[in-house]
């Protein structure tokens, strides 16, 4: 990881880490035949990119998890040798990085910022690549 974050900066306050599932992604030899089945199957909206599921959080505001299928050579996961990937909603990402630094965890890259929210991913004790989201679902909508 590129970015330094100092101990002094990370607050005294305990903050909300994970707030939800953000998304469940999985490797396959056939990501649209499987999507194709889910559809079929247990009713999945599929679409490019999976399935969205929409629901409210405490505050009633809308929120979205996402489940994704990749093919089986996706370098996506990487360093993770795993068949899936999960993806985490965040509350402060920023804030939970420096946290995560100040605890010894394996942070995988930098930050990256999108319109619909930032990302970074880390990686577990067995080397499970773990994305941190934290959303700006309103772009969804």
């Amino acid at each position: 990881m590129k970015a330094i974050y100092r101990k002094e900066e990370i607050s005294e306050v305990e903050e909300k880490r994970v707030t939800g599932i953000g998304g469940f992604f999985f490797k396959t030899e056939n990501p649209n035949e499987i999507k194709e089945w889910y559809k079929k199957h247990l009713g999945f909206n599929t679409d490019d990119y999976g399935c969205t599921f929409w629901w409210k959080d405490e505050k009633g505001n809308d929120c979205s998890t996402q489940w994704s299928t990749f093919k089986n050579d996706t370098n996506y996961f990487e360093p993770s040798e795993k068949q899936f990937m999960q993806n985490f909603r965040v509350h402060d990402l920023e804030t939970l990085l420096k946290k995560l630094v100040q605890e010894g965890v394996t942070i995988i890259d930098e930050m990256q910022t999108y319109e619909y929210g930032k990302f970074a991913w880390i990686l577990d004790p067995e080397n499970n690549k773990i994305e941190l989201w934290e959303p700006i679902d309103s772009v969804f909508q």
